[in-house]
């Protein structure tokens, strides 16, 4: 039974009330009365009171329970000093790395330094060190040796078990044997975080806190809870659906034969037939995965044996719904990391409570007049929502928050806009998204909770819609509606991306949409028109594009308005083929679309994709056994270099490349001055200039034996992916992007726990 978010009693320390800023100095405690925080909260990002920042939010739902908070932001990770300026915390020290991965911030998908950090001051680079958790976890050891460190956030809960890092090109351990903290929350935090803060003030050892769902930490290789658990091997479980034996119905008890019993002799006892209800059943299920824990393939397993990565991270994703999740273990040397089931998500009345919480809106005072991009970009948004069960394999959605949608109430929504109107500067009666890790899944749910808690799927929507799965959008059309008409409103957008295959089984919900909540432009995600590359993402094929087009295009017209869609697309993810990139290109030009900004495939740590893109099989289906599907990667940088150039044939840069390309693909016949032509002739001066004698990746593949693909990557930053302009309609300039494309940072969030395609995430 889980308890209620805030059912907990108040730690003493309530008495000191709400402060204006949780304070980043010692000054800032004397002036609330403080002599000391109970907990102190360390995090890569300028801190800023907004619920979309994590450490805001944390810190907040902290303060609300009675605790001391304060806040070290962006310290200088290169000696202990800057992580004493708070003294020494009374509880313990909570460390992140921030809204995004310390590594997908600091780096593209070429493994080049960012030149700006859209979440500090100024956007000023370098202001947090690579793998920030590990860094500052075991800087607070040193300050206060013998301080308990709580790690969380998008890092953190990416790296709780051994992983593929892209940018070392290894298979690196857990953060926990790594940062060695003594806990790792991973995903929603809250309920984990209360329930381990009260035990810890009523003076529990931390190193006895094992049962808390959303929790890891590390045990001795024969720990468990207790006796009556059962430890399973990963590797009898690579099956998709439920994998418990069913309970026989008709079982005899005691077994025995069932003629009649001659006469003289002793009569046979048997039990009568009892029917074993479903419920029953089930419970006597549930009561077993309860206690069962599933054994992964050791760290020095999964890091030299490609198909058991591939396994442990199929078995890793089975295992991902709070309803029917078994604990899982991991061997780090001597010792192992012990993940307990996710946590239970919050209801909307908890949500409500977190995001009803008394947040200044703003950055802290310390910045003064310093600009800093995340929180420009989101301070007239609202997040409505958390999860999403779309499954796509490039995205940490279904790692960290989960597939179980999250919803806040309407009027919480309506509080929110109205806060934002009557509290934050620069104002302008424009909110700029009600939304989340997608636009369109609000209040979405399983028609029954039953079949939701035993449910295996790795997603809802592919390769189509769960008939189980609710896709009524009158809800949120209501909120729409409610919102446009709140006093001082001029106009709500909608910038999360859109769940297009959701929309169009709502008519009324695109015209609402497209009448009312669009300013010109639209992002959608189809990420790529082949079937190859589209289900290694899980994604739908284009007929739900061109449906939703078809759609977009009449309301639009409709109301007499000029507006365009902007799909994404996504060069080089694993199951690409040049054909398939070339096919791209060739469906791009002929709707006239021109890329200003493409993304390259970003392997993050634990997504689906990246354990395609190390092993090279696919972990949708079974992988041991011999029965592995071989999936094409793109790895050599100049592959990459073309897939993406594809994507902007119109660029004269890339038209060396592709030429040389086409020529080796046997496809000359794309090559000329007419409209058929996908690329032209002549080389305009001064553009596009190859070394002599350079080849394109595919005569360097021919020469090597190498097929298309193999051998030759990175989810992927939301804001970072293609932004598209359609020339063919309304004429805005050729090559101009979207307003929204432009300077936008790598991630910008939605919520603090929210990391979409490794740093956030929009469909």
């Amino acid at each position: 039974m889980t308890n209620a978010l805030f059912s907990h009693r108040k730690h003493w320390a309530a008495r000191f009330g709400t402060a204006p800023f949780l304070p980043m100095s010692r000054a800032e405690m004397a002036a609330l009365g403080w002599d000391a925080c109970d907990v102190i909260l360390v995090a890569g990002d300028a801190y800023i009171d907004h619920p979309s920042f994590g450490m805001a939010l944390v810190g907040r739902l902290l303060e609300a329970q009675g605790y001391r908070v304060g806040i070290i932001s962006q310290p200088d990770w290169h000696s202990a000093d800057a992580f004493r300026v708070l003294g020494q915390p009374t509880l313990y020290f909570g460390v992140t790395a921030g809204n995004m991965d310390s590594m997908v911030n600091r780096y593209t998908s070429d493994r080049k330094i960012r030149s700006d950090d859209a979440y500090t001051a100024n956007a000023e680079p370098n202001k947090r060190p690579d793998r920030a958790v590990t860094v500052y976890a075991q800087r607070c050891r040193e300050a206060f040796p013998g301080t308990p460190v709580i790690i969380g956030s998008i890092e953190a809960s990416l790296r709780r078990i051994a992983h593929y890092d892209y940018w070392s090109d290894t298979v690196r351990r857990s953060v926990l044997p790594d940062s060695k903290a003594d806990l790792l929350i991973f995903g929603n935090a809250e309920r984990a975080l209360l329930d381990i803060s009260h035990r810890l003030a009523k003076g529990e050892n931390i190193a006895d806190i094992r049962d808390v769902r959303g929790t890891g930490f590390m045990v001795a290789r024969d720990w468990k809870p207790d006796e009556a658990w059962i430890e399973v091997l990963s590797t009898e479980l690579d099956t998709p659906g439920a994998i418990d034996a069913h309970v026989d119905p008709y079982a005899m008890t005691p077994a025995g034969p069932t003629a009649q019993t001659p006469e003289g002799t002793a009569s046979i006892k048997t039990a009568p037939v009892r029917i074993v209800p479903k419920a029953e059943r089930l419970a006597a299920r549930q009561e077993l995965r309860a206690r069962t824990v599933i054994r992964l393939p050791d760290y020095d397993q999964v890091r030299n044996n490609p198909a058991l990565y591939a396994h442990a991270s199929r078995v890793f994703h089975l295992e991902s719904n709070p309803g029917n999740a078994r604990a899982l273990r991991q061997g780090h040397g001597e010792r192992d990391v012990w993940l307990n089931p996710p946590p239970i998500p919050l209801t909307t009345p908890e949500m409500d409570a977190v995001y009803d919480l008394p947040y200044a809106r703003a950055p802290h005072p310390s910045y003064g007049d310093a600009k800093i991009p995340a929180w420009e970009m989101i301070r007239f948004s609202i997040n409505i929502m958390r999860g999403c069960f779309g499954g796509c394999t490039f995205c940490s959605i279904t790692e960290h928050e989960g597939r179980i949608i999250q919803s806040r109430s309407e009027d919480s929504v309506i509080r929110e806009i109205e806060a934002i109107r009557d509290k934050t500067p620069g104002f302008t009666g424009v909110i700029s998204d009600l939304g989340g890790p997608t636009a369109n899944m609000y209040r979405m749910a399983c028609k029954s909770k039953q079949i939701e808690q035993s449910c295996r799927r790795l997603s809802c929507v592919f390769p189509d819609i769960c008939e189980n799965m609710t896709t009524d959008h009158t809800p949120l059309i209501q909120m729409y509606r409610r919102a446009r008409a709140v006093p001082g409103i001029k106009k709500i957008q909608i910038s999360s991306g859109l769940r297009y295959d959701l929309a169009v089984r709502s008519p009324e919900y695109v015209k609402e949409l497209v009448q009312h909540h669009v300013g010109g432009y639209l992002k959608i995600a189809p990420e790529h028109t082949e079937a190859g590359p589209l289900s290694k993402m899980m994604k739908p094929g284009m007929g739900a594009y061109e449906r939703f087009k078809d759609m977009f295009e009449a309301a639009s017209k409709a109301v007499g308005k000029k507006q365009y869609l902007i799909p994404y697309f996504i060069a080089a993810h694993p199951g690409t083929t040049d054909e398939d990139m070339l096919n791209l290109a060739l469906w791009l030009k002929k709707h006239d679309f021109r890329l200003d900004q493409v993304q390259t495939f970003l392997p993050t740590p634990m997504a689906l994709a990246t354990a395609m893109y190390h092993t090279e099989k696919n972990p949708l289906k079974k992988v041991l056994g011999g029965k592995a599907e071989t999936v094409p990667v793109v790895r050599q940088g100049r592959t990459r270099r073309l897939h993406k150039a594809f994507l902007r044939y119109h660029d004269p840069d890339n038209w060396p490349l592709l030429r040389q390309a086409l020529k080796d693909m046997g496809r000359e016949d794309l090559i000329g001055n007419g409209k058929k032509h996908l690329i032209p002739l002549y080389q305009p001066a001064g553009t596009g200039r190859q070394p002599e004698g350079a080849r394109s990746p595919c005569a360097a593949r021919a020469a090597s034996g190498q097929a298309h693909g193999s051998k030759a990557g990175a989810g992927k930053p939301a804001a970072n992916k293609a932004a598209a302009v359609n020339t063919s309609a309304s004429k805005p300039s050729a090559g101009k992007p979207a307003p929204a494309s432009r300077g936008r940072p790598p991630q910008v969030p939605k919520h603090p726990l929210s990391q979409r395609r490794g740093g956030g995430k929009s469909r």
